[in-house]
């Protein structure tokens, strides 16, 4: 048993990969602009800087979850970092559109191996202690709210006083000093006997990675397009061909018997309209900020700082007793009612509104429910799995959590241009586009809560602290 002081700082670890990770998405958002001027991006090309990683993240989570169960969580772990630090330095050194793009989908591969993998060691640690396993679960979930604001400052901060460059840069130092450390506080976790499912992998990889393709960018081709809905339409059949290629193998990449676990699909299903629903909100909560009101790149981060406090405090200190008491079912209802209440107030912003009136009070109610919902819906999709199978459960849920934010944002994106948010400048038009944005992600939000209260199970309050440790070795 690992001492309690290597555990902490094993968790230390694990929520530092959960914060980069988050980072990575948003880092870059500032830096956009001079990364088109130096290496020659188009403006419908640009968007690519940040598809790049989350298609290849998106794809790769079910392979990188099933490297961990047969190769050992810690190994593809240290992988995913240096993978993520190769690709962090091409991407800081990349001197034109194709090396750039690459260079980030390395990076999401990295992210790929790395994410299943962290949480499949801290199941592996906190996994027989329900205690331990919430309060280790809520940091874990903090750190993903702290990355995304931290990525929006430290853009800002390093466009402006270093150069684009240094947002890629930033990483290797982290990625370093993790490769270190790891070896000394995080558990070797034993391989086991598995032939690896290649064609499995191969076909997973492509569907996941065409259909998020296929929605992150219709909002550029058209979601009535013949180039949309054949490339979704591969996606679909290519993803059919997997789960035949599943059922017919004898050690698939994905059992399918796993999603006869208990509350596996239903908090699965319900992280995927989470994500959904919360990272449109974000993207257009931003963009109010900066195009509506005027904020900086800066003063916008620092808007956003509220939101992000008291999400964390939330998963930190509220969850795991409110979670202890009522039980995860009630939390993640009460949550997604409570995210979905706060985008429909966001959805009164003005366009001569102000941060104090139309963004804070608004974003902090989201903000709730968020911290109460995640956590919960998390630990029950990781405690339906057997310890086994940790490490692919990991990947099943990063994945619909992923998947889910791609779907919603680009769906949000969409409905917000319909609305008028392409017309920059037009500050009534682009706060019209805004609102129906939010009451878009509001609509995904109260759908969330209506699955999980028709789905999930109820359990007793005195069960439910955290997944039982029988069953805890997910993501």
């Amino acid at each position: 048993m690992a001492s309690r002081s290597r555990k902490r700082w094993a968790l230390g670890l694990i929520a530092l990969a959960q914060f980069m990770v988050i980072m990575d998405t948003s880092i870059i958002g500032v830096a956009l602009p001079r990364m088109r001027q130096d290496l020659g991006f188009s403006a419908e090309n640009l968007s690519w800087v940040f598809n790049a990683y989350v298609v290849a993240f998106g794809g790769l989570l079910l392979l990188g979850g099933r490297l961990s169960d047969l190769f050992g969580a810690r190994r593809v772990f240290g992988i995913g970092w240096v993978i993520l630090l190769a690709g962090s330095a091409a991407a800081g050194l990349a001197d034109g559109v194709a090396v750039e793009l690459a260079a980030r989908a390395v990076q999401g591969a990295g992210a790929a191996l790395i994410a299943p993998a962290a949480l499949t060691l801290l199941m592996t640690l906190f996994g027989a202690e329900p205690k331990e396993l919430t309060r280790a679960l809520a940091l874990y979930g903090a750190a993903a709210p702290a990355g995304g604001t931290a990525g929006v400052f430290l853009g800002g901060v390093i466009t402006e006083y270093a150069s684009w460059p240094w947002v890629f840069y930033l990483n290797i130092p982290i990625a370093l000093l993790v490769l270190v450390a790891t070896p000394a506080v995080m558990p070797a976790g034993a391989a086991r006997r598995g032939s690896l499912d290649l064609l499995g992998a191969l076909a997973v990889t492509a569907g996941l990675g065409a259909a998020v393709f296929a929605v992150v960018r219709a909002p550029q081709a058209g979601w009535s397009s013949g180039q949309t809905w054949l490339v979704l339409a591969g996606a679909v059949a290519v993803l059919a061909a997997f789960v035949a290629i599943q059922a017919a193998r004898r050690e698939p990449l994905v059992p399918l018997s796993i999603f006869r676990a208990p509350q596996l699909a239903a908090a699965n299903v319900v992280q995927l309209l989470l994500g959904a629903a919360w990272i449109p909100m974000w993207f257009y909560l931003n963009l109010y900020l900066q195009q509506v009101l005027g904020y900086s790149a800066f003063p916008s981060g620092a808007a956003l700082l509220p939101m992000t406090v008291l999400i964390m405090a939330g998963m930190i200190t509220v969850a795991p007793r409110a979670m202890a008491r009522f039980g995860p079912k009630a939390m993640v209802v009460a949550g997604l009612a409570l995210l979905a209440a706060g985008l429909g107030w966001l959805a009164f912003v003005r366009p001569a509104g102000s941060f104090a009136v139309d963004v804070l009070p608004a974003s902090l109610v989201a903000a709730l429910g968020m911290s109460l919902a995640f956590i919960p819906s998390l630990g029950t999709a990781i405690g339906a799995a057997r310890p086994e199978e940790g490490g692919l459960a990991s990947g099943i849920v990063n994945t619909s959590y992923q998947v889910g934010s791609a779907l919603g944002l680009a769906a949000m994106t969409a409905v917000a241009a319909a609305a008028g948010a392409d017309r920059l400048g037009d500050l009534p038009a682009l706060t019209g586009g805004y609102s129906a944005a939010f009451i878009g992600a509001a609509i995904v939000a109260a759908a969330g809560a209506i699955v999980a209260a028709l789905t999930l199970r109820t359990r007793p309050p005195a069960q439910v602290e955290t997944p039982e440790p029988a069953t805890a070795m997910q993501p």
